[in-house]
């Protein structure tokens, strides 16, 4: 895939995202067996809201994991990876190491105090994505260690995906009073 493409995806995505998380008084909808369903506008939390809330934590302690296995990794570990990836892990400069950590703790925060039905989830999440965007900067546009196509595009995008949704969905929850 080349990097034009690679850009138009991103810039097209980034227009999408930016137009639902423009939308301040819409109700939130989500997409179940291809049929849309309202959530309720009552305070009270329905299942659609924990499972999404405990599915995201669960995700978020995950990358935290991934974290410290990666901050933690020992020289024994490193020599068994591919020696591109290597070269990745040992010039990996520190404020990318700061995203990854910036990305993964205040997902994980954010995930909390949506739970707890808290607005600073929105604060949050918006840390987390923006530590996960400067992170995908880096590994798209600077890196040169390790060719990111086919399979090692997933993650990334997946990544940048998923801290979109959780960032819309958080002020969508606030807009339906459901987090204050």
């Amino acid at each position: 895939m080349s990097i034009a493409a690679i850009n138009l995806l991103i810039f097209a995505f980034s227009e999408l995202c930016i137009y639902l998380v423009s939308v301040k008084s819409i109700d939130f909808l989500i997409i179940t067996n291809l049929k849309l369903i309202k959530m309720s506008n009552t305070n009270k939390p329905n299942a659609v809201f924990w499972v999404i809330g405990i599915i995201a934590l669960i995700w978020n302690i995950m990358g935290v994991g991934a974290y410290l296995a990666q901050a933690y990794m020992t020289d024994e570990a490193l020599t068994l990876l591919p020696e591109g990836d290597q070269n990745f892990y040992n010039e990996l400069p520190a404020w990318v190491t700061g995203a990854f950590a910036i990305a993964v703790f205040a997902g994980l925060l954010g995930c909390i105090a949506l739970l707890m039905r808290k607005k600073i989830a929105i604060l949050l999440f918006t840390l987390s994505l923006l530590g996960v965007l400067a992170q995908q900067v880096f590994n798209f546009f600077v890196q040169d260690y390790i060719e990111l196509s086919g399979t090692r595009m997933i993650m990334p995008i997946l990544l940048i995906i998923i801290s979109f949704f959780l960032m819309w969905y958080a002020k969508a929850q606030k807009s339906s009073g459901l987090i204050s």
